[in-house]
């Protein structure tokens, strides 16, 4: 019998929650410890609409990436995913800034997606580089990365330079650019805001925008896997699901 607790300790194994950054709340959060789990909805985030679809299929427990608890709630509204969660019995999980961090974790997997090699942590593992098999420009590379996490907007900045060596930051990483580009040709990460893109433009740095979603959800993920190697009596279930910040 697989319990929450179960999952938990697997994933405290490989990505430990002492690891997590001050600010952020990740591990069990909602239900009991110690159910049994036959059934775990898997998603980024734990949305109205993941939590409502782990209820309609009768999972013991979800488990996201991005917590769904942030800091004190004010109230918890019928229809809320907490609400949701807690009505219905079922338990939660996230693993965020310890499984970006994590061996295998967040940016090793994007690496994993972009078919990167000799990739290493950088940082204590906020960074992680790579090298691409055949150098390319910046258009070509973005439209690489475009197809490879099956995403549209990207953002760029227009440089002459050729990108051969990576560094990787999914979700918010821009604070790491300058360290990001001491170590790579390029600094691929989700959210970059204009200014932050405008003055790496500036130095001559080649940086990619590619959106939170897109740089975390696949990666994120892949831990389906792992799971399932290890819990064969457990469906793992990844909520149907997607990006809900359009882009064209």
């Amino acid at each position: 019998m697989t319990t929450v607790k179960n999952i938990y300790d697997y994933i405290n194994s490989i990505a430990p929650y002492d690891m997590q950054e001050e600010w952020d709340n990740s591990g069990h959060l909602i239900g009991e410890f110690r159910a049994e789990v036959k059934k775990c909805v898997m998603a980024l985030d734990a949305t109205k609409e993941v939590c409502l679809f782990a209820k309609e299929i009768g999972a013991q427990l979800v488990l996201t990436h991005h917590p769904v608890i942030f800091g004190g709630l004010t109230e918890i509204k019928p229809a809320s995913a907490v609400y949701t969660l807690v009505n219905s019995g079922i338990s939660y999980l996230s693993a965020h800034t310890n499984y970006d961090i994590a061996e295998g974790g967040i940016n090793d997997s994007l690496a994993e997606i972009l078919e990167l090699k000799n990739t290493r942590h950088i940082d204590g593992g906020l960074l992680v580089t790579g090298e691409l098999e055949d150098e390319m420009s910046i258009d070509d590379f973005a439209e690489y990365v475009s197809d490879k996490l099956e995403t549209a907007g990207i953002r760029y900045t227009d440089t002459e330079k050729t990108v051969k060596t990576v560094a990787l930051g999914g979700g918010a990483c821009e604070e790491y650019t300058e360290l990001a580009m001491e170590n790579a040709d390029c600094f691929l990460t989700g959210d970059m805001k204009y200014h932050a893109m405008l003055d790496a433009s500036e130095k001559g740095f080649a940086v990619i925008s590619a959106g939170h979603f897109e740089t975390e959800n696949k990666a994120f993920l892949m831990l389906k896997n792992r799971l399932e190697k290890l819990f064969c009596d457990v469906e793992f279930i990844i909520a149907p699901v997607t990006n809900p910040i359009k882009s064209i």
